[in-house]
Protein backbone atom coordinates (compact mmCIF):
# COMPACT_ATOMS: atom_id res chain seq x y z
CA UNK A 1 0.00 0.00 0.00
CA UNK A 2 1.48 3.36 -1.00
CA UNK A 3 1.97 6.05 1.65
CA UNK A 4 -0.80 8.20 0.12
CA UNK A 5 -3.31 5.36 0.36
CA UNK A 6 -2.24 4.59 3.91
CA UNK A 7 -2.61 8.24 4.92
CA UNK A 8 -6.01 8.48 3.23
CA UNK A 9 -7.20 5.25 4.89
CA UNK A 10 -5.92 6.47 8.27
CA UNK A 11 -7.78 9.78 7.96
CA UNK A 12 -10.99 8.02 6.98
CA UNK A 13 -10.60 5.65 9.91
CA UNK A 14 -10.05 8.53 12.33
CA UNK A 15 -13.07 10.33 10.87
CA UNK A 16 -15.17 7.18 11.39
CA UNK A 17 -14.01 6.81 15.00
CA UNK A 18 -14.51 10.50 15.82
CA UNK A 19 -18.05 10.40 14.41
CA UNK A 20 -18.90 7.67 16.91
CA UNK A 21 -16.96 8.93 19.94
CA UNK A 22 -17.08 12.73 19.85
CA UNK A 23 -20.23 14.82 20.17
CA UNK A 24 -21.59 15.86 16.76
CA UNK A 25 -20.37 19.13 15.34
CA UNK A 26 -23.01 21.79 14.99
CA UNK A 27 -22.28 22.80 11.43
CA UNK A 28 -24.62 22.70 8.43
CA UNK A 29 -24.65 19.64 6.19
CA UNK A 30 -23.39 21.65 3.18
CA UNK A 31 -20.27 22.62 5.14
CA UNK A 32 -19.62 18.98 6.04
CA UNK A 33 -20.00 18.10 2.35
CA UNK A 34 -17.56 20.89 1.44
CA UNK A 35 -15.04 19.67 4.00
CA UNK A 36 -15.31 16.12 2.64
CA UNK A 37 -14.83 17.44 -0.90
CA UNK A 38 -11.70 19.42 0.01
CA UNK A 39 -10.18 16.38 1.66
CA UNK A 40 -10.98 14.20 -1.38
CA UNK A 41 -9.59 16.87 -3.74
CA UNK A 42 -6.35 16.99 -1.73
CA UNK A 43 -5.73 13.27 -2.28
CA UNK A 44 -6.90 13.42 -5.92
CA UNK A 45 -4.44 16.20 -6.72
CA UNK A 46 -1.61 14.36 -4.95
CA UNK A 47 -2.29 11.35 -7.20
CA UNK A 48 -1.96 13.69 -10.19
CA UNK A 49 1.48 14.81 -8.98
CA UNK A 50 0.62 18.07 -7.25
CA UNK A 51 2.65 18.86 -4.14
CA UNK A 52 0.20 20.58 -1.79
CA UNK A 53 1.87 23.19 0.43
CA UNK A 54 -1.12 24.90 2.08
CA UNK A 55 -4.79 24.37 2.87
CA UNK A 56 -7.40 27.03 3.67
CA UNK A 57 -5.06 30.01 3.35
CA UNK A 58 -6.51 33.26 4.68
CA UNK A 59 -5.00 36.72 4.80
CA UNK A 60 -5.75 39.51 7.27
CA UNK A 61 -5.54 41.93 4.33
CA UNK A 62 -8.17 40.38 2.04
CA UNK A 63 -11.47 38.64 2.40
CA UNK A 64 -11.79 35.10 1.16
CA UNK A 65 -9.81 31.92 1.29
CA UNK A 66 -7.67 29.77 -0.97
CA UNK A 67 -8.78 26.17 -0.50
CA UNK A 68 -5.55 24.49 -1.62
CA UNK A 69 -2.17 25.75 -2.78
CA UNK A 70 0.27 23.41 -4.46
CA UNK A 71 2.99 23.00 -7.00
CA UNK A 72 2.54 21.18 -10.27
CA UNK A 73 6.06 20.94 -11.60
CA UNK A 74 7.35 24.55 -11.55
CA UNK A 75 3.94 26.27 -11.47
CA UNK A 76 2.33 27.37 -8.22
CA UNK A 77 -1.38 26.51 -8.33
CA UNK A 78 -4.13 28.14 -6.32
CA UNK A 79 -6.96 25.64 -6.27
CA UNK A 80 -10.62 26.36 -5.63
CA UNK A 81 -12.60 23.27 -4.63
CA UNK A 82 -16.31 23.13 -5.39
CA UNK A 83 -18.19 20.17 -3.95
CA UNK A 84 -21.65 19.04 -4.99
CA UNK A 85 -23.80 16.03 -4.18
CA UNK A 86 -25.33 16.03 -7.67
CA UNK A 87 -24.66 17.36 -11.17
CA UNK A 88 -28.37 18.02 -11.74
CA UNK A 89 -28.65 21.63 -10.59
CA UNK A 90 -25.45 23.55 -11.33
CA UNK A 91 -21.95 22.19 -11.91
CA UNK A 92 -19.40 23.20 -9.30
CA UNK A 93 -17.17 25.12 -11.67
CA UNK A 94 -20.11 27.33 -12.71
CA UNK A 95 -20.11 28.78 -9.19
CA UNK A 96 -16.76 30.46 -9.88
CA UNK A 97 -18.11 33.60 -11.51
CA UNK A 98 -16.11 36.71 -12.45
CA UNK A 99 -16.35 38.16 -8.94
CA UNK A 100 -15.03 34.92 -7.42
CA UNK A 101 -12.26 34.82 -10.02
CA UNK A 102 -11.20 38.36 -9.07
CA UNK A 103 -11.22 37.37 -5.39
CA UNK A 104 -9.09 34.27 -6.09
CA UNK A 105 -6.59 36.27 -8.16
CA UNK A 106 -6.30 38.90 -5.41
CA UNK A 107 -5.74 36.23 -2.77
CA UNK A 108 -3.15 34.55 -5.01
CA UNK A 109 -1.28 37.84 -5.38
CA UNK A 110 -1.44 38.32 -1.61
CA UNK A 111 0.12 34.88 -1.10
CA UNK A 112 2.78 35.60 -3.75
CA UNK A 113 3.80 38.80 -1.91
CA UNK A 114 5.31 36.61 0.81
CA UNK A 115 7.44 34.49 -1.52
CA UNK A 116 11.13 35.39 -1.90
CA UNK A 117 11.12 35.04 -5.70
CA UNK A 118 8.40 35.47 -8.30
CA UNK A 119 7.27 32.31 -10.06
CA UNK A 120 4.68 31.29 -12.66
CA UNK A 121 1.25 30.69 -11.16
CA UNK A 122 -2.31 29.85 -12.11
CA UNK A 123 -5.74 29.26 -10.64
CA UNK A 124 -7.37 25.84 -10.99
CA UNK A 125 -10.82 24.55 -10.05
CA UNK A 126 -11.58 21.03 -8.87
CA UNK A 127 -15.25 20.08 -8.99
CA UNK A 128 -15.92 17.21 -6.61
CA UNK A 129 -19.15 15.22 -6.84
CA UNK A 130 -20.05 13.21 -3.73
CA UNK A 131 -23.26 11.39 -4.57
CA UNK A 132 -25.16 9.98 -1.59
CA UNK A 133 -25.26 6.57 -3.27
CA UNK A 134 -21.47 6.19 -3.54
CA UNK A 135 -18.46 6.39 -1.24
CA UNK A 136 -16.18 7.28 -4.15
CA UNK A 137 -16.28 10.92 -5.23
CA UNK A 138 -15.91 11.92 -8.88
CA UNK A 139 -13.61 14.75 -9.97
CA UNK A 140 -13.27 17.27 -12.77
CA UNK A 141 -10.14 19.43 -12.94
CA UNK A 142 -10.08 22.76 -14.75
CA UNK A 143 -6.59 24.19 -15.03
CA UNK A 144 -5.60 27.81 -15.57
CA UNK A 145 -9.04 29.38 -15.40
CA UNK A 146 -7.45 32.86 -15.40
CA UNK A 147 -4.98 34.32 -17.85
CA UNK A 148 -2.59 35.58 -15.14
CA UNK A 149 0.58 33.48 -15.15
Amino acid sequence: MSSGRLTHASIRGLDWISARVLPPEKIPAHQLTGRRGEEAAYFYLRKLGYVIVSRNFRSPHRRGELDLIGWQKDVLCFIEVKTRTTRAVKPGEAAVDQEKQRELAAMAREYMRHLPNPCPWRVDIVSVYCPATSHQPEFELFQNILAVA
